[in-house]
């Protein structure tokens, strides 16, 4: 199992939001950069879990956690004209963008704080804390998974 951060804005789509569908799953579409596409095709697997992390927003933090029900999937928001998300120069047959679906599995009690982990001296490997990462997903080495959902637990 891995695990992942995915960011999101949660005036957009939140923990909340995701907790609130029927059966609490949704797709992750909409992202457009290459590196984070790249972690949605190739190495997002169903069973990882991930860090529903909320930006742009008052309180700036991981808000929950859920877990990875569909690997990566053309993601169909890029074919449609309509969407914020439609992509011109993407084909069915060689698709560019992908998403996976994720399932609700946890709503922190309170948002876990960047300026708390920031803070925390075991924390030194997340793209969060290190200076000009602004991917919307990225990976999060095991133990500080570990380090983060105990805090989160605890707040």
């Amino acid at each position: 199992m891995n695990y992942w951060l995915f960011k999101t804005e949660p005036d957009t789509f939140g923990i909340d939001d995701l907790y609130s569908r029927p059966n609490q799953t949704e797709p992750w579409d909409g992202v457009r950069n290459y590196q984070a596409r790249n972690f949605l095709r190739d190495e997002v697997v169903v069973g990882d879990e991930v860090f529903i992390y909320h930006s742009s927003c008052k309180v700036v933090g991981i808000a929950g956690i859920a877990t990875v029900v569909k690997a990566g999937y053309p993601d169909e928001t890029q074919f449609d004209p309509e969407s914020n998300y439609f992509d011109p120069k993407a084909n069915r047959s060689n698709p560019r963008w992908f998403r996976v679906d994720v399932k609700f599995k946890q709503r922190f009690t309170k948002v876990l704080p960047l300026k708390t982990i920031k803070a925390l001296p075991q924390i030194t490997q997340l793209g969060l804390v290190k200076k000009g990462h602004r991917l919307s997903i990225m990976p999060v080495p095991e133990n500080e998974w570990q380090c983060l959902c105990n805090l989160a637990e605890s707040n």
